[in-house]
């Protein structure tokens, strides 16, 4: 990984390559340093290979939804620094992300499992989905566990990205908290950028700064 793992995450599911680009284009330039492309994009591999090999050295190219051992393979092989899941990952997939030193973010929703994805090697854990509840429920998880390293993902946006960092959260991830949707699929690169001012310098603004602690990460996801 050679930038700093970022406190917000943007993911991207389901675009196209030039779609994604466009995206990656304003990002570079940003204080966002992590974009996560989901394993069930079409030709998701040769998205995150493609990115890798030219945006690597600026961006930070993870997978998203990534569910098992052969996605977490796939995914490192195209050249992802870290993999984010909807659910808890296998040890298997823990000891592949520490043999190969990819940063290892799995989902998971209720303290005893926050603390159990911890226990397996859990670099970040995600909270998901982080909107069933309040957002202070971080800060309640963290009051008897520790101060742990969790990140929101779900229903992020600008409008309530203080009440999530100030609810606990060290991480966000969003899918639509930053980027217009429509944008995307139309790849203005004009309209982009100027979300990416507004939007990208709110939440890092806003993000908290902790000891050892990596900046954001951003996933662009299309629901």
């Amino acid at each position: 990984m050679n930038k700093p793992f970022s406190a917000v995450t943007q993911v991207l599911r389901g675009y196209t390559y030039n779609q994604v680009k466009a995206v990656v284009e304003v990002l570079v330039d940003s204080p966002v340093h992590n974009v996560e492309v989901t394993m069930n994009t079409p030709e998701a591999a040769s998205l995150i290979q493609k990115l890798s090999s030219e945006y690597g050295s600026n961006i930070n190219i993870g997978a998203g939804t990534v569910l098992t051992l052969e996605d977490l393979q796939t995914a490192h092989k195209a050249g992802a620094t870290f993999v984010l899941a909807p659910t808890l990952l296998s040890e298997e997939m823990f000891d592949y992300c520490k043999e190969h030193e990819i940063l290892s973010v799995p989902g998971v929703f209720t303290p005893t499992e926050i603390a159990h994805a911890f226990a397996l090697g859990a670099d970040i854990v995600k909270v998901f989905p982080a909107n069933e509840v309040s957002y202070g429920y971080a800060k309640k998880v963290c009051e008897p566990l520790g101060n742990l390293p969790l990140m929101a993902v779900g229903g992020v946006t600008i409008e309530n990205i203080s009440e999530v960092f100030a609810g606990g959260y060290a991480y966000v991830g969003t899918a639509n908290g930053i980027f217009n949707k429509n944008d995307i699929l139309a790849e203005d690169k004009t309209a982009l950028k100027q979300s990416d001012h507004e939007g990208t310098h709110c939440f890092v603004r806003i993000a908290p700064r902790h000891e050892g602690s990596a900046p954001i990460t951003l996933s662009l996801i299309h629901i």
